[in-house]
């Protein structure tokens, strides 16, 4: 566990059980935070446009609705005594709005930091903390005249880029004009590719009173893109994790951040970090606290905008995250008809818990649920989860 030393806010008074809480967002991340509020005491008005969203089916009150919306945020204005949000493209102008008249958390100047891949990388080096080497990109000018050294990089579009989408990896200006051109000449970054040895991150919980505290560091391992397995806590040095731990935590308080956070890192091959983006919310690779820590990265959310004191971040046993995707409802590349997976099999595993997010369709890439594995030691989960990965039909 770590505590920064930083200056307190005054705190806010607690809210009470039966207040309200109100959630931007009706993903996965929403429903689990619902269900970790709701076992606190507190009622979620959840305000998303999907009819059947995960968050909405769990939630006391759904208000079917944009973001932008005045109608409905005004009601859940009316309604709450406090707001989150659930991922990080929700219209920061929404946030600043209700923040006029109730507890907002995180602030929108924080959310609108992390949907700008050019700001919150000028925001990230200025903490201190080192980003890949990188350019601007606006123009087909800018990648003409960018750094030969940057090549073979990747390119990613600087807003509402998420689980690889709006990413292409680069060899030389000639592809990244092609690629510029397909996402439609928004702006962009234009990073270059490392040598990596793996990926972390980083989860920190903070309250309105500048306590802050960090997630054991986890190890992540990513297909085509997405978050495919999460191992707790990573296999790297202690200096490794510490250095980590420190940079995220120095980034949540030069952020004045309130709320759960998420930073990921690169890895080096010589044991350097390198910060390759931030989530102001609750992230797929926490989701095993759930399972494995005293208090989960949703019961923290909780608190935090609830004015309550933040819960332990101690890791009870070693875990394995395996995200699940639409892609185990086919039976192979071709099936074009979805079926239900084995879960029978996976629960034949003692130490498995099962947790399915409630998506009416399966897709494939689509993040249906996840496995949270646990161990008396880590190469024991680890085990168990490669059981499980083959008994489902994940291959990587």
């Amino acid at each position: 566990m770590f505590e920064s030393p930083i200056a307190r806010h005054l705190p806010l008074p607690p809210l009470q059980p039966g207040d309200w809480l109100g959630l931007l967002g009706g993903g996965q991340l929403g429903r689990m935070f619902c269900m970790a509020a709701q076992s606190l005491g507190f009622r979620v008005c959840v305000l998303d446009p999907g009819a059947d969203s995960p968050a909405g089916a769990v939630a006391d009150r759904h208000l079917c609705a944009g973001y932008e919306d005045p109608q409905a945020l005004a009601e859940l204005g009316r309604l709450c005594r406090a707001v989150t949000t659930e991922f990080e493209n929700v219209p920061a102008s929404a946030l600043d709005l209700l923040a006029a008249g109730m507890v907002v958390s995180p602030a929108g100047a924080s959310v609108a930091v992390a949907q700008d891949r050019i700001v919150e990388k000028a925001f990230v080096r200025d903490c201190g903390t080192p980003v890949a080497p990188y350019a601007e990109i606006r123009s087909a000018a800018d990648l003409r005249a960018a750094d030969p050294g940057l090549f073979p990089g990747i390119l990613k579009a600087a807003r509402l880029g998420y689980d690889g989408k709006g990413q292409a990896r680069v060899a030389d200006v000639h592809e990244a004009l092609a690629a510029f051109d397909r996402f439609g000449g928004v702006p962009c970054v234009l990073e270059r590719r490392l040598d990596l040895a793996m990926e972390v991150s980083v989860v920190v919980a903070r309250g309105f009173d500048g306590l802050q505290l960090a997630y054991p560091v986890s190890e992540n391992v990513h297909r085509d893109g997405i978050l495919a397995l999460s191992t707790v806590p990573a296999r790297v040095s202690q200096d490794v994790a510490w250095r980590a731990t420190d940079a995220a935590l120095k980034i949540a308080q030069a952020m004045d951040y309130v709320g759960v956070l998420c930073v990921e890192f690169f890895v080096l091959s010589d044991g350097s970090l390198v910060v390759n983006e931030m989530a102001p919310r609750p992230h797929n690779s926490g989701h095993y606290s759930i399972d494995a820590c005293v208090s989960s990265q949703f019961e923290q959310q909780a608190r935090v905008m609830a004015g309550l004191p933040l819960g332990s971040v101690r890791q009870l046993a070693p875990a394995v995250m395996i995200n699940l995707l639409g892609d185990i409802w086919f039976e192979d590349a071709q099936a074009r008809t979805p079926r239900e997976p084995d879960w029978a099999a996976v629960l034949r595993h003692p130490q498995a818990k099962l947790h399915l997010y409630g998506k009416t369709e399966a897709r494939r890439g689509r993040k249906m649920g996840h496995v949270t594995v646990l161990g008396d030691s880590l190469d024991e989960a680890m085990s168990v989860a490669i059981q499980i990965e083959r008994q489902l039909g994940i291959t990587g």
